[in-house]
């Protein structure tokens, strides 16, 4: 069950407040936490707390906060080979404000994960070739994601690309992919479909498999996630719970996901789990922190 993720480190830091400041406004806040975070981060804890054998393919700064998530993934048993340091950078940091109803404003400084390129990916060949599962995200260089994109397809590997943070994509970096995993704002960038409902999903989706993905998961919050392929169309109801936080679901969902998809467990099942990880995840405060581990489940 060899999974490796390639993505963004950053270090979140949260303010719990009963509504968001209005512009020019300010407001005085709740608690303040200082969580480890970045969706490839994310992923990649998820993946091994629920089972999966991890390689983070990521750039950190030489600073505290760099050091501080090299620790942290060594303690989430992930290996931490191709981790990268840069000495000109800083490390990622997430300016993260929670509201009273769980939700989030994010504001994220790149950093390190800005400096993180082809030549790096080239030397993390080992940990694509050697994967089952190869998990991406949008949080450092398109050029980049492209690249191990390319190579990955290549070596014949299963892709998994979660498209956060939304912006639009050239339909050759979706063509070949073996999962698409946008909520339903990513998947209106990607398709200009309006995604509210499942019958707007399954236009969205339809437009993604034309595009060359093989299998598209469409995240739809409260509403569940809607899968499409070929030959499979459902909706799989998400779980009902109290949120907190839901800053990491998404990454939750993806991560288990990849676990899932390791094990070629079938559809339904997968993202069933999937659901059921990430609905543990928002009744907890902070992104890798909230990630479940598999006795949970």
């Amino acid at each position: 069950m060899k999974i490796t993720v390639i993505g963004s480190s950053n270090t979140d830091m949260v303010v719990k407040t009963e509504r968001f400041p209005k512009p020019g406004e300010t407001i005085i806040g709740e608690e303040f936490f200082m969580f480890p975070g970045g969706k490839g981060a994310n992923q990649a804890v998820a993946a091994a707390r629920l089972g999966g054998n991890v390689t983070l393919v990521a750039k950190v700064g030489n600073d505290v906060f760099g050091k501080q998530a090299l620790e942290g993934f060594k303690t989430e048993n992930i290996n931490t080979k191709y981790v990268f340091t840069d000495e000109s950078a800083a490390s990622g940091v997430a300016l993260i404000t929670v509201n009273a109803e769980g939700e989030n404003e994010i504001v994220v400084a790149s950093g390190a994960n800005g400096q993180l390129n082809k030549k790096d990916i080239t030397t993390a060949k080992k940990a694509i070739t050697e994967a089952e599962v190869i998990v991406l995200q949008l949080e450092v260089p398109i050029e980049t994601v492209a690249y191990a994109i390319k190579q990955s397809l290549k070596a014949n590997k299963r892709v998994i690309l979660n498209p956060a943070p939304a912006q639009a994509l050239a339909d050759e970096l979706l063509n070949g992919l073996f999962l698409l995993t946008p909520n339903e704002t990513e998947a209106e960038i990607l398709t200009s479909i309006e995604v509210t409902n499942v019958a707007t999903a399954k236009l969205a989706a339809d437009e993604l498999l034309k595009k060359g993905v093989q299998n598209v998961i469409i995240t739809m919050g409260s509403k569940g996630a809607f899968f499409m392929n070929e030959t499979e169309t459902f909706l799989m109801e998400a779980e009902r719970v109290k949120a907190v936080d839901s800053t990491a679901a998404g990454d939750v969902f993806n991560g288990a996901l990849a676990v899932a998809i390791a094990k070629n467990k079938p559809w339904k099942e997968a993202i069933a789990f999937a659901n059921k990880a990430a609905s543990i995840s928002v009744t907890r405060m902070g992104a890798q922190a909230s990630a479940p581990k598999s006795e949970e489940l």
